[in-house]
């Protein structure tokens, strides 16, 4: 919004011109979300648990000290929308479908963290992947019918080869799904200790961020034999937005947590993250940035087919996180180990750049 009401000014007022800087207003929007949770955490924080928003118990056994603590999920959609209005250029679609995506999972995230509050039970799991699939569907026919560029419409980037890109055809579609539903519930089942999913979704946003940067600059794109994709810089400032929200939430989300995300961020912001990539064209690279994501679905999808098949279990406790805590490593040292792998999955995605 600033861009729009401050930038054409420039002609008269110099200093303005910065406001045509995506590097400029990402690096504000970033300040803005951090400062805008961190200022108003508190007062949302007492507030909802006045107002009985609670999480219930949790597991592990050793989790269950935690029962009652806000779920502030709507605290991080609050600043990451201002900020991204404020600073993003509103007059590109791209934003706009990153905010409805934001948007419309914070909705179904706060049913479920809802029902958990007044049942004890959430939504059944058949019944969010049918209504996270609804919502992605507008998103991946968006992208088909009106493309920036139709002649990338149904390309995504394959990993380590030069100029040579995959056509998805008829397959786009529900490619997109997949990939926004995946990469939503992957980060909704890593949020199960204090700052983790917080913490790898700020890792996983600087590299998207910086990915989206050099994406939408022509000559970097070039350089790099990277998709040129129009507009790609404003998805850089909405990822700023993110990353900056999600430090800010560090600041209570930190052990012990004063605050947790909730199904209401974490289905959002894993959401955002998945539609970033599609529009940037670097689906198959989620797979690297969001390594640590990645390993924490498998362990559970692995342990569910071991138990089914072999009536054993593979790990102690799924996601993977439940298992190494109940193998006595501490809570805050396991954080950091799973912030350094995220740290190195991201620089390997980077290296990706150049590897080709």
């Amino acid at each position: 919004m600033l861009y729009h009401l401050l930038y054409p000014l420039s002609a008269e007022v110099g200093f303005l011109r910065l406001f045509g800087f995506i590097t400029f207003r990402a690096a504000y929007a970033g300040a803005t979300s951090l400062i805008i949770t961190v200022v108003l955490g508190p007062y949302v924080i007492r507030w909802l648990k006045r107002k009985g928003f609670v999480s219930g118990t949790r597991e592990p056994t050793l989790h269950k000290k935690k029962s009652g603590t806000p779920l502030a999920g709507p605290l991080i959609i609050f600043s990451l929308i201002l900020s991204s209005i404020l600073w993003a250029d509103i007059g590109d679609p791209y934003v706009w479908i990153m905010l409805y995506t934001v948007l419309a999972f914070a909705l179904l995230g706060f049913i479920d963290d809802r029902k958990k509050v007044q049942r004890g039970k959430g939504t059944a799991g058949r019944y969010k992947f049918i209504c996270g699939a609804l919502i992605v569907v507008p998103i991946a026919l968006y992208l088909t019918l009106f493309p920036k560029r139709p002649d990338i419409t149904t390309l995504t980037t394959l990993l380590f080869i030069k100029n040579i890109f995959w056509n998805l055809g008829i397959l786009y579609v529900p490619f997109v799904i997949l990939v926004v539903l995946a990469t939503a519930n992957s980060v909704n089942i890593t949020d199960g200790i204090d700052g983790l999913s917080c913490g790898l979704v700020g890792i996983g946003g600087i590299v998207f961020a910086l990915i989206a940067y050099l994406s939408g600059h022509f000559g970097f794109a070039n350089y790099l034999n990277i998709l040129f994709i129009p507009g790609g810089g404003e998805v850089t400032v909405v990822l700023a937005a993110l990353i900056g929200t999600t430090i800010g939430f560090l600041w209570f989300n930190a052990h012990p947590a004063q605050a947790f995300m909730g199904d209401t961020a974490s289905l959002p912001i894993g959401g955002l993250i998945g539609v970033s990539a599609v529009i940037i064209k670097q689906e198959v690279l989620l797979l690297i940035v969001g390594g640590v994501f990645v390993l924490e679905t498998l362990s559970v999808i692995l342990q569910v087919l071991s138990y089914k098949i072999r009536k054993k279990r593979i790990f102690k406790m799924a996601p993977l996180h439940h298992h190494f805590e109940l193998k006595g490593i501490p809570e805050h040292k396991l954080l950091i180990r799973f912030w350094i792998t995220g740290i190195l999955f991201a620089l390997l995605a980077i290296s990706t750049l150049k590897i080709r």
